[in-house]
């Protein structure tokens, strides 16, 4: 099931001539938020950052998100990293994790990458990381790297909300990553 998104997408030509560079990427999540330039322009800078500007490993940004994409059942959010996620280089095993993980096993992952997602499901579903994780990821990355970790994680969880309250839809496309790397049933529609 699809969502029905609640606001039209908007083309670059849609724009007035200093906004229309805001929609070089065609997402419609962009296209969405493009009815408010300026949080558009506040997105971009901050998914700039966490790209290219953050030191944390991009495969452990894109298990992040895949975990929150897979905790919040945000198809959009979800389809969108399992595709990032393998050109940032996540395996099979990589990807397959988040769900063995999320179900409480042990997935085919680091120590490291397994405490990654566990911190994802906690800011995500709990709302706040708990003692032992931060400890045990404190272990691991500088203060720095958590710190961004944390950022990654609030970030992608104000975007899936974002998501389910514009009913953004999944772009036209093939996702053949969703076969075989389906959301549980009863998974939110956007």
């Amino acid at each position: 099931m699809w969502a029905v998104a609640r606001l039209h997408y908007l083309d670059a030509g849609d724009l007035g001539a200093d906004d229309q560079q805001l929609l070089t990427n065609p997402a419609n999540l962009f296209r969405a938020l493009a009815h408010s330039p300026g949080a558009l322009r506040a997105i971009l800078r901050f998914a700039d950052w966490n790209w290219n500007r953050s030191r944390l490993d991009p495969r452990l940004r894109e298990l992040a998100s895949i975990q929150v994409g897979y905790s919040t059942r945000t198809l959009y959010e979800y389809a969108h990293h399992l595709e990032h996620g393998r050109a940032a280089g996540l395996s099979d095993a990589d990807l397959s994790a988040v769900a063995v993980e999320s179900a409480g096993g042990e997935g085919d992952v680091s120590v490291l990458e397994r405490l990654v997602l566990r911190a994802a499901r906690e800011v995500t579903l709990d709302l706040r990381l708990g003692d032992g994780t931060f400890r045990a990821l404190h272990d691991h990355l500088s203060d720095e790297l958590v710190v961004d970790l944390v950022v990654t994680i609030a970030f992608y969880n104000a975007i899936v909300r974002i998501i389910g309250a514009l009913g953004i839809d999944l772009e036209p496309g093939e996702y053949e990553l969703l076969e075989r790397f389906p959301l549980p049933e009863g998974g939110k529609p956007h």
